[in-house]
C-alpha cells in the first residue's frame, strides 16, 4: 500500500504562522465577539500560529499585552469594543510598545476609523465579514 511519502505534494508549502527558525508566531486576539474571536483563532492555527491569549475588550487587550510582552508578536484588535475601543487600545499599546505589530479588525462603513488606527501605528486591517484568505494576507503583510 502506497503511503503519502509516496506522493510528494507540489503544493506543500510551510505554514504561514512560523517562523524561520520554526518557532510559532504569537497572536493576541482582541475582539468583543466570541464568534468573531473564534473564527479568527481557527484561521490563525490552521495556518501554524499559536493564539496566545483572548481578551473581551480593549481594556483587557492592553492588559494581556502587557502581561504577555515580549511574547507577543501580533494583534489582532477590533476597533468597536465596550470599556475601551480599540483605537485607545492601539494608542496604550503603541506607547508602551512602539514596535508593536497590530492588525484593526472592522465592520464595513468604519473607513474613518481604520485610517486613523493606520495613523496611530496600526500595520493592516481586516475588514468583517471575515475572509481567510483576507485575514492570512494581511497578517502576513504586517509582519513584514
Amino acid at each position: 500500500m502506497k503511503t503519502k511519502q509516496d506522493f510528494p505534494s507540489i503544493n506543500e508549502r510551510p505554514p504561514e504562522g512560523m517562523n524561520a527558525d520554526g518557532t510559532k508566531i504569537r497572536v493576541l486576539v482582541v475582539d468583543d465577539s466570541m464568534f468573531v474571536a473564534k473564527q479568527l483563532g481557527q484561521i490563525l492555527t490552521s495556518e501554524g500560529y499559536e493564539v496566545v491569549a483572548n481578551a473581551v475588550d480593549g481594556k483587557d487587550g492592553v492588559d494581556k499585552y502587557k502581561e504577555l510582552c515580549p511574547n507577543v508578536d501580533l494583534v489582532t484588535m477590533d476597533i468597536t469594543m465596550p470599556r475601551m475601543d480599540g483605537l485607545t487600545a492601539l494608542e496604550q499599546i503603541m506607547a508602551f510598545d512602539k514596535n508593536a505589530k497590530v492588525v484593526m479588525v472592522s465592520a464595513l462603513g468604519k473607513e474613518e476609523l481604520v485610517k486613523k488606527s493606520l495613523l496611530l501605528g496600526a500595520k493592516n486591517y481586516i475588514v468583517k465579514p471575515l475572509d481567510r484568505k483576507k485575514v492570512l494576507e494581511r497578517i502576513s503583510a504586517a509582519l513584514k
